[in-house]
């Protein structure tokens, strides 16, 4: 196992996998609240063709350590840039998905000079200005009956047709590894995201993508993040919902590709 050291002294577990990309830029892929690395599972080979990726295992999820300390999505893009400075990596592309999309937008300005190009998915600004999920959403996914709400984050995933047409496993429903604590920490970091005062110091060009039926986070997101974000343009993928980089890959990872490729 691969790993690099975050400033607190966290040990964050990558993964690396695709050819040397010479001068190609690597892809950095950063997965949603509560999971590791495999989020990417069904769709990261679309993207080494000639190109390397990286993931990580966020702090508390999978060989990462598991503090049990305040995480947030500030911290998150820190351990990010542990890994890189762990690679000797200068420059990389940013691909972020739902809360890896929060995680993406704090490395993009925090760290300017460290991403070239920038993929935000599924994702928004904060509460404060963003749009949320219902709290009739929020009640089904906290009740107590787990199989229950297991089904609820199945379906804000996922079309109908799809689930019925791909009985899973599904590999973005969460780190089942992850200890109680750690989940709390990390819905907490999510919950708590706010950078939409510094969202116009992004300078990576960026592509936002977005499911039109995602109501998990709405995908009204998309058109907020690309007026505030400069030099960027939102793509809607029609029917999909959150998990649209994996049912609708067909559509979505082209769209990724020929963005970074510009």
């Amino acid at each position: 196992m691969s790993s690099a050291v975050a400033a607190d002294g966290t040990r964050i577990a990558y993964q690396l996998a695709g050819p040397d990309p010479g001068t190609r830029p690597a892809l950095l892929l950063l997965a949603g609240q509560s999971n590791n690395h495999h989020w990417w599972d069904p769709v990261r080979a679309d993207f080494e063709a000639g190109r390397r990726t990286i993931t990580l295992d966020y702090r508390g999820t999978g060989d990462s350590d598991k503090p049990d300390v305040p995480y947030s999505t500030q911290t998150f893009a820190e351990d990010a840039v542990a890994v890189l400075d762990e690679l000797g990596l200068d420059q990389v592309d940013v691909y972020g998905t739902s809360m890896g999309g929060r995680t993406a937008q704090w490395l993009a300005i925090r760290h300017p000079e460290r991403v070239r190009r920038l993929v935000l998915g599924c994702t928004s600004p904060g509460k404060a200005h963003g749009y949320e999920r219902s709290q009739e959403i929020r009640r089904a996914l906290s009740q107590r009956d787990q199989e229950a709400s297991a089904t609820v984050l199945r379906e804000l995933m996922y079309t109908p047709a799809w689930l019925a047409a791909n009985p899973g496993p599904y590999p973005v429903l969460g780190d089942t590894t992850m200890p109680a604590y750690a989940k709390g920490r990390h819905l907490v970091a999510s919950n708590n995201h706010e950078a939409w005062d510094e969202l116009p110091a992004i300078q990576a060009p960026t592509l936002i993508l977005h499911g039109t039926d995602d109501v998990f986070s709405p995908a009204a997101n998309a058109d907020l993040l690309a007026a505030r974000i400069p030099d960027a343009r939102a793509k809607l993928v029609q029917g999909a919902r959150h998990a649209y980089f994996h049912e609708f890959r067909a559509e979505a990872s082209p769209l990724v590709l020929s963005f970074l490729k510009s």
